[in-house]
């Protein structure tokens, strides 16, 4: 176990608020858009927000940046409970496709694979696709993600800088 998933298993016992406030506050873009983390386990990732005034666009529904922050915060999350705490997960890239309107609150679920775990975890550098489905209050998908993150040594970081 990594520090994050420590740190989620000790809030467990806690109402999802309670994890949701504490990551907020390392993370201050998700806490600023009221993200909430809704499961995280080291298989899957659940995040959500609600359609309110600080993350909605000129017609109502929520904004296309804050989808994206769903969907990425979803996939980095789940594969930041995997990392070893020696690693960094980096994001490479975030692929999306508008493809219908949404209606009301959305959230993301990221979820990783047995062999996508154990390759996090034994490989000391490298990159994974990240399944991601973002839905909207009625089930649908206004958008479709595709998600490829990073792991390099926090080492290897601190010599670039």
């Amino acid at each position: 176990m990594n520090r994050l998933s420590r740190t989620v298993k000790k809030l467990e016992k806690y109402p999802t608020w309670v994890l949701s406030f504490a990551i907020g506050n390392v993370v201050k873009y998700t806490g600023t858009s009221n993200i909430s983390y809704d499961v995280m386990t080291h298989e899957k990732v659940e995040v959500s927000v609600r359609n309110i005034r600080k993350v909605r666009n000129h017609i109502g529904q929520i904004h296309a940046a804050a989808m994206i922050l769903l969907a990425e915060t979803a996939t980095g999350m789940v594969v930041g409970m995997n990392v070893p705490d020696d690693k960094i997960p980096l994001v490479k890239f975030l692929n999306t496709k508008f493809v219908r309107r949404s209606q009301g609150a959305m959230k993301a679920e990221a979820w990783l694979t047995p062999e996508q775990i154990e390759t996090i975890k034994s490989t000391p550098k490298g990159d994974i696709m990240v399944n991601v489905k973002v839905t909207d209050e009625t089930g649908n998908s206004p958008i479709e993600c595709e998600a490829c993150w990073a792991w390099i040594s926090k080492d290897s970081l601190k010599k670039k800088t």
